[in-house]
């Protein structure tokens, strides 16, 4: 029998409808939605294990989004014809869910939660990565898990200054807002996006537009979970354990240690210093209070004194914010710390950069290529290839750790993709600057806020290669303490008041406006007023940055890196792209061959952009010669030196231009009468040649004749008697290159 389908439909926008679905598939997942927009269809599936797993000290989510090429009628390119690992879309929409669903677990919940989303249908116009943020809190909302939801998360456009909620493919292409918003009911959560130098207040009027749609989402998972229960009945609640310290071990701990740790934060900081000392207090209270349970378990005893310690000292730290307005590297809320920066670090690269942020340093370096070396895109929603991206690394010594060097995590992708953003809007456009531009950005020291290093960094670096960006960006990190009545907003935030703190945003741009942020709220209910006095103090330290930067590099250099290739792009008709291509690219592999050049040669908007790489500048300007003449049209009335490519009884075949021929005939070579063209030149001879005349379908018509003096005993249409030799046989070997015969 076929199983009755719960259906939830809301419109959240004029003429934008979204569909929940959910009883009729994946019956045996905790919870199943089918999310649905257009012909686009997302599966979002929650499953939850029964129990944590013994010694587990940290909520294992992990949420799996997945773009099945099957989806949109296509096969996945290259020799694998099957989905591998994630690709870096998907690694960011999961990315995009984790962190808007993780805070809305109670703290000490341990059970494994694992989130997966399949795009099922594609329609090529509605993006499946929002319809997952919404059916991965429907899922999990059907579940019974503790989750203190739902969120909806969705993208916010803006084209001729009207916002627009989840525009499609084609919209976002023309939009210069591109961001995404997850909240609740009650308050917004999490925030990533990219902008075109947007102000502050932009930024907020687009939460408070995203926010409007959140809500009307949010109801609409509620109503699908009460249909659920009118047909189901209740849904039932997993069993769980909250693994958290008890009071009475946090009050103890604080009795013991808690004057001598806020001695240790007031104390001169060093991130080193600072850990080490810590962690000596809380030996030593591991030291003291365990003899006082000499009867239990050691290791159990240990652990719990651990966690009442963190309680004890993450208080103490936050206290000291809100009451003090006082850091524990001793700055106020709104300082950033001493920065110095330097560009053109590394001889061999085609540009870098150092950029030092008290403990968070980044080295940047700037490689040019050319479209060759374009990442490729094969994705469901997108196959546009990059011209433009940086790769953030972040090593294990960069925070002192031993650990094994795999591949890029989650982790990396995401802060690469975001400094990624900000700088993009800066790039010039490839008609402007015909380049490949990768960005590595390393991190060798850090203490908070590496990402926003590497933006600076980046910035630097594109400036010491040469490249026209249009403008320096920069980066900081906020954050905020907060309780029921005070707040503290923190500018420049350390590791520590990240993992301490409320909130971490990430605010990029330049002098005149933002270019990228990226939010996630550990709190409820944070208001319009506190929003816009983070990003006001974020613009504040913003320009700070700007100017330190400014004394290192303030434009970009005027010359080139001399180990950077030195590429060239010309303009073309479309219609001559495969005269320089030539057939089967025999023409174009041809001047590379002679010239020791790579050209490429690519179609845009209706024109041909041929682009000419090479690192000899006379090799350059050779090719260019060569695809000018190419690509030139010839001319009546105008003399060329051509080549002779084939001789005929009726006449001669020349190349005036390269793959341009036309027929000189025989009554055309001379003044004289010539019999046979065959005995007047060979093939290779090179004939100047005037062009008389176009004919239909292209052909040229030339004559030889008429670039010489005309005899002055000439008689038209007179020839030689019968019988008489030929008067040109004697300039067979050499043909035109020794010169036409002349009368005296």
């Amino acid at each position: 029998m076929k199983p009755q389908a719960i259906t939830v439909q809301i419109e959240y926008a004029p003429a934008k409808t979204i569909t929940l679905e959910t009883g009729r598939l994946a019956k045996q997942a905790g919870g199943a939605v089918i999310m649905r927009a257009g012909d686009t269809m997302v599966l979002a599936t929650a499953v939850i294990s029964d129990s944590a797993r013994p010694g587990q000290n940290f909520f294992p989510l992990t949420v799996d989004y997945r773009e099945k090429f099957s989806s949109g009628g296509k096969i996945p390119g290259g020799f694998i014809k099957r989905e591998g690992r994630l690709n870096d879309k998907e690694i960011l929409t999961s990315r995009l869910v984790d962190r808007a669903i993780r805070p809305l677990f109670p703290e000490g919940f341990l059970n494994e939660v694992q989130l997966i989303g399949s795009v099922i249908s594609a329609d090529g116009d509605n993006d499946g990565d929002m319809l997952f943020g919404i059916g991965a809190s429907a899922a999990l909302l059907l579940s019974g898990s503790p989750f203190d939801g739902p969120i909806v998360e969705v993208r916010i456009g803006r084209i001729d200054s009207t916002f627009i909620v989840n525009p499609t493919v084609d919209e976002l292409r023309s939009s210069d807002f591109n961001l995404v918003v997850a909240g609740k009911i009650d308050s917004i959560m999490m925030v990533e996006g990219e902008m075109s130098e947007s102000s502050e207040e932009d930024i907020v009027e687009a939460l408070t537009t995203a926010h409007q749609v959140i809500k009307k989402i949010c109801q609409a998972q509620l109503d699908l979970r009460d249909q659920f229960e009118a047909i189901h009945g209740p849904i039932e609640s997993i069993e769980y354990e909250l693994d958290t310290p008890e009071s009475e071990m946090v009050e103890r701990v604080r009795n013991h240690i808690q004057s001598k740790i806020e001695s240790h934060i007031r104390a001169p900081y060093e991130k080193k210093k600072f850990y080490g000392g810590l962690s000596d207090l809380i030996d030593e209270a591991v030291e003291t209070i365990s003899a006082e349970f000499s009867d239990e378990d050691d290791d159990s005893i240990e652990y719990h004194i651990r966690s009442a310690a963190s309680v004890v000292s993450r208080d103490a730290m936050r206290e000291m914010v809100l009451s003090d307005r006082r850091r524990i590297d001793g700055r106020d809320p709104e300082s950033v710390r001493p920065i110095w920066c330097e560009a053109g670090y590394l001889p061999r690269v085609h540009g870098s950069s150092i950029f030092t942020r008290g403990e968070t340093q980044v080295m940047a370096s700037v490689t040019l290529g050319t479209t060759r070396d374009q990442q490729p895109v094969d994705q469901v929603f997108d196959q546009e290839d990059k011209h433009f991206f940086l790769h953030y690394e972040f090593p294990p010594f960069s925070t002192g750790e031993v650990k094994f060097l795999r591949g890029a995590s989650r982790r990396e992708i995401g802060h690469g993709y975001l400094a990624e953003r900000a700088l993009q809007g800066m790039i010039p456009d490839q008609e402007e600057f015909p380049y490949t531009i990768r960005i590595n950005a390393d991190v060798l020291e850090s203490n908070g806020s590496s990402s926003m290093a590497s933006v600076c960094s980046g910035s630097l670096a594109l400036m010491d290669a040469g490249v026209p960006i249009r403008k320096a960006i920069a980066g900081v990190a906020m954050g905020m303490v907060a309780d029921e009545t005070r707040h503290v907003v923190l500018t420049d935030i350390l590791g520590t008041e990240d993992h301490l703190g409320d909130m971490d945003f990430k605010v990029t741009g330049t002098r005149d406006g933002i270019t990228a942020c990226q939010m996630d709220i550990k709190i409820s209910g944070l208001s319009r007023d506190v929003m816009l006095q983070a990003l006001q103090q974020a613009r504040d330290a913003r320009l700070h940055i700007l100017d330190v930067m400014d004394q290192t590099l303030q434009t970009p250099r005027d010359q080139m890196s001399p180990h950077a290739p030195r590429l060239t792009q010309i303009t073309i008709d479309s219609d001559l792209i495969g005269a320089v291509i030539g057939p089967g690219g025999k023409t174009v592999r041809g001047i590379q061959a002679d010239t020791g050049v790579i050209i490429e040669v690519e179609e845009r908007d209706n024109l041909g952009y041929v682009t000419i790489a090479g690192s000899d500048e006379r090799s350059v300007e050779q090719a260019i010669e060569i695809i000018h003449s190419l690509v030139v049209m010839p001319e009546i009335g105008e003399e060329y030196d051509g080549t002779v490519r084939s001789v005929t009884d009726i006449g001669v075949i020349v190349e005036i231009l390269p793959g341009k021929e036309g027929m000189v005939h025989k009554s055309e070579l001379s003044w004289e009468w010539v019999t046979s063209p065959h005995d007047f030149v060979q093939v290779g001879d090179k004939l100047r040649v005037r062009l008389m005349e176009i004919r239909d379908r292209g052909r040229l018509r030339l004559s030889h004749k008429v670039t010489v003096p005309r005899p002055a005993n000439y008689r038209q249409n007179s020839r030689p008697p019968r019988g008489a030799p030929p008067h040109n046989r004697g300039n067979r070997r050499g043909g035109h290159s020794r010169g036409p015969r002349r009368y005296n």
